[in-house]
């Protein structure tokens, strides 16, 4: 099943502790029907030292969230997404205005 999110979209959470915040996707798990928004469910969580984190200790970051809690901004309101076909290629739209995403 293919998802309608995808990263780098900018949407709105619907539901959940974090309602009415917005924030970019910056990954989706297709499998699970996850999605990680930049600012929104954020956890602490104990790293240790490694290559990448020289340091280690405490460390803020966000956990994903149910695909089902978050909305499409679309010119800054929340539209559902829909497909049709331009030229040969399947292309989003916004079942709000009509209008094609990419």
């Amino acid at each position: 099943m293919s998802l309608k999110i995808k990263k780098g979209d900018t949407v709105r959470v619907i539901a959940g502790k974090d309602k009415d915040k917005e924030g970019k996707v910056l990954s989706v798990d297709v499998k699970n029907h996850r999605v990680v928004v930049e600012g929104v469910n954020m956890i602490t969580k104990s790293m240790k030292p490694s290559a990448a984190n020289q340091q280690g200790g405490i460390v803020n970051k966000e956990a994903s969230i149910d695909i089902s809690n978050v909305a499409y901004l679309h010119n800054g309101k929340t539209t559902r997404i829909g497909y049709k076909f331009e030229d040969g290629k399947k292309v989003r739209v916004a079942r709000a205005t009509g209008e094609t995403i990419d």
